[in-house]
């Protein structure tokens, strides 16, 4: 087992029971990387590390933790430590929207989503990022959002928080330059995953009218970007295009469309 380790750059990817996080598992594994898979849901995960195991000969240790809990990178770090294991890369993919007028949605869950989607990445980022420059490689990709180029009414700490994805993200990439460590953000669109369930905005313009990525395009996009060392990922043309018009339409007018796509 400790022979396998050594030979295993280990991947550590936090919401990876489902979605974007599980096929980014399946890309790290078809690769031969060792995997820590962070998710609440436990069957899934240990369904999910026992499925690649046994498919790649790779290892897989499922760690069932709430991203909303302050604690829980500390505990992550300490996992990591006790299994003698040094990542090289880190996927900061966990994360949830919510849907609606921010005066009636609920405090608790609003909260939870910026601990979730915010300050764990930056936690477990700084956790482990150290460990990366000192041994002079390493690779981390956050899941941004095309969301995070504009605000968004009715998902209006969604929008927000994905803007800090996106900014820090860039940010951190220039400070690394010369280290050996890589920051890639990916920012897809509107994607097959549970988000749109969970956000309550399955039915929303958004989903129903837009152009929806599967979740496998979408995750070998952005792998594929992290390994060749890229700042910023956004998959498919129309995608590039929404990026780069918004920046020139009116702040009224961007306001007004955005908030019509999310309204359910």
């Amino acid at each position: 087992m400790e022979d396998q380790r050594e030979r295993q750059p280990v991947a550590v990817i936090t919401g990876a029971s489902a979605g974007l996080g599980r096929e980014l598992a399946r890309l790290f594994a078809a690769d031969g990387h060792g995997l820590v898979l962070v998710a609440r849901r436990e069957a899934r995960l240990r369904e999910l590390a026992d499925e690649l195991e046994a498919a790649h000969s790779i290892t897989a240790l499922p760690l069932a933790m709430d991203l909303s809990d302050p604690e829980a990178p500390d505990a992550i770090a300490a996992a990591l430590a006790g299994e003698g294991l040094d990542p090289e890369f880190l996927v900061n993919n966990a994360g949830f929207g919510t849907s609606g007028a921010f005066a009636e949605l609920a405090l608790a869950r609003e909260l939870e989503e910026i601990s979730v989607n915010i300050r764990a990445l930056v936690h477990l980022t700084r956790l482990l990022l150290p460990g990366m420059v000192e041994r002079g490689r390493g690779r981390i990709l956050n899941l941004g959002s095309t969301a995070g180029f504009q605000p968004g009414p009715y998902m209006a700490t969604y929008y927000a928080s994905k803007a800090f994805v996106n900014h820090f993200s860039e940010a951190l990439a220039h400070e690394l330059a010369g280290t050996g460590v890589s920051v890639t953000v990916s920012c897809p669109g509107p994607t097959a995953t549970e988000f749109g369930a969970v956000a309550g905005n399955a039915k929303s313009a958004l989903f129903e009218r837009g152009v929806v990525a599967s979740s496998e395009d979408v995750a070998r996009h952005a792998y594929q970007a992290m390994l060749r060392g890229e700042r910023m990922a956004v998959p498919g043309l129309i995608n590039k295009l929404l990026v780069r018009s918004g920046g020139l339409l009116p702040r009224g007018l961007l306001l007004r469309i955005t908030g019509r796509l999310n309204q359910p």
